[in-house]
């Protein structure tokens, strides 16, 4: 602790206490009023409903393996971003010369940069853990997709059943979610290199931008839209 300024503590308390905070905010409450993550769960509940009434359900297992791939996607560039922040890690004196050329960047020693770049491993760690609980959630989605009863063939708990592998789609995207979420946070610190009151200004950049795309943006409006008409009509 003793390498870091008050000022550096600041900084980096704000970050934890937004990220922490606004993950709370947006996955808890803001999922009962209706944001991006409790829109999409109404929209999972219409989904799994539609699949009881097929007979043939290889188009909602091809939904939930292409939302797979989205995972495997994120969770192979973790792993690769980690390579990457290792070996500046093991290359510390070389790196602080290139950091001692770039314009506006504070003056770092081995240690403070070593601590900065462990940062970053974590969160990317943080995000590859997200990312592989969510893939493995999927695949639990799949399984129980597959042994749900032909539509011919309906017993009464099916509906019930139904509604299990909603929850568990929307707990596996509310987890990926969160492993996305990391990378936002991961943008935010980068600014750490530079100064302290770059992480806290971008900070609050990236809490901003990702409240506006999930509270207020066109995209959740549309599914709300969607979601009411699906709902006039009946459906």
């Amino acid at each position: 602790m003793s390498h870091f300024s008050n000022l550096d503590l600041i900084a980096i308390g704000y970050f934890l206490i937004l990220w922490i905070g606004y993950t709370f905010y947006a996955d808890e409450r803001g999922a009962k009023k209706a944001n991006l993550i409790g829109t999409m769960a109404e929209h999972r509940d219409a989904w799994m409903l539609r699949m009881l009434g097929r007979d043939n359900r290889m188009v909602d297992l091809q939904i939930v393996r292409n939302l797979t791939r989205t995972g495997v996607f994120f969770a192979s560039t973790s792993i690769l971003v980690l390579a990457g922040l290792i070996t500046i890690m093991g290359a510390t004196d070389k790196a602080i010369i290139i950091f001692e050329n770039l314009p506006l960047v504070s003056r770092l020693g081995p240690l403070e940069l070593e601590l900065r770049l462990a940062a970053m491993c974590l969160i990317f760690i943080y995000a590859f853990f997200k990312f592989a609980w969510s893939i493995r959630q999927l695949s639990y989605c799949t399984i129980q997709i597959g042994a749900m009863e032909p539509s011919s063939e309906l017993k009464d708990d099916c509906n019930i059943r139904c509604g299990y592998i909603s929850q568990l789609a929307t707990l596996a995207a509310k987890h990926s979610n969160r492993g996305l979420r990391s990378y936002y946070f991961a943008m935010a610190l980068l600014a750490w290199f530079l100064h302290p009151f770059a992480l806290i200004a971008t900070t609050t950049f990236v809490v901003l931008v990702m409240y506006r795309r999930e509270f207020r943006s066109k995209t959740l409006q549309i599914l709300r839209d969607s979601l009411s008409s699906s709902e006039a009509d009946g459906g």
